[in-house]
C-alpha cells in the first residue's frame, strides 16, 4: 500500500511532497531526546561499529532490545553476517567516541580510540561504557530504509555511577541525576 502523506508545517498550508515530508519528520524527530549507544559487532562478517539512538527495549522475558541499522550503512554486511551485537550505553565523557563511530573513521581507527572487551558474543564491549547488553540477533524486519532488529540479551554489564549521554535538538547534553 502506497500511502500519501501530508505535512504542516506550523500554519502553513498541507505540503504533499515526500522531501518536504521526510525533512519535517526528521527536524521533528530531532527534538525527540535519544540515549547514545555504540552498537558493536564481530564474527564471520568481521568486526563493526557504529553510533545509534535509535534503540529500545522490547520486553524483560526474555530480556530483548530493539535496534535499527540502515541497510545502506557500511557497517551493515558484516552486523547482519556475524548475528550478534552488542549495546554499549555511553556516558556523558564519550561525545567524540560517539562523533567517531557515527562518521566514515575506518573501522580499526574506531576501536583503536577505546578499551573493550567481550561477554558471551564476542562482540566489542566498551570497558567504561554505563551498561552494555551483548545480544543475538532472533528477528529481522525490513522497514523502509532499515532493518528492525530484535536482539536477546545474552549478559548484561553495567556501571553504576556515571551520567548518560543524550542526543537532543541535534547535540549532545548530560543525563542523570540533578536533572530535570
Amino acid at each position: 500500500m502506497n500511502m500519501k502523506m501530508s505535512v504542516a508545517i506550523e500554519d502553513a498550508t498541507p505540503v504533499v511532497d515526500a522531501e518536504a515530508v521526510r525533512f519535517e519528520f526528521r527536524d521533528a524527530m530531532s527534538r525527540m531526546a535519544a540515549a547514545v549507544n555504540i552498537v558493536t559487532s564481530n564474527g564471520p562478517g568481521g568486526l563493526a561499529g557504529f553510533a545509534a539512538t535509535a534503540v529500545c527495549s522490547v520486553t524483560d522475558s526474555p530480556p530483548t532490545l530493539l535496534v535499527c541499522l540502515n541497510r545502506s550503512a557500511s557497517v551493515y554486511p558484516a552486523v547482519t553476517a556475524n548475528g550478534v551485537l552488542c549495546v554499549n550505553v555511553l556516558s556523558d565523557g564519550h561525545q567524540d567516541l560517539s562523533r567517531l563511530f557515527g562518521g566514515k573513521t575506518p573501522v580499526e581507527e574506531r576501536f583503536a580510540a577505546a578499551a573493550w572487551s567481550e561477554l558471551a558474543t564476542g562482540s566489542p564491549v566498551l570497558e567504561d561504557a554505563l551498561v552494555s547488553f551483548d545480544c543475538r540477533i532472533v528477528r529481522r524486519a525490513d522497514v523502509g530504509t532499515h532493518d528492525v532488529l530484535m536482539c536477546e540479551v545474552e549478559a548484561i554489564r553495567r556501571r553504576d555511577d556515571g551520567h548518560g549521554l543524550v542526543y537532543f535538538d541535534r547535540d549532545y547534553h548530560r543525563a542523570g541525576p540533578g536533572k530535570a
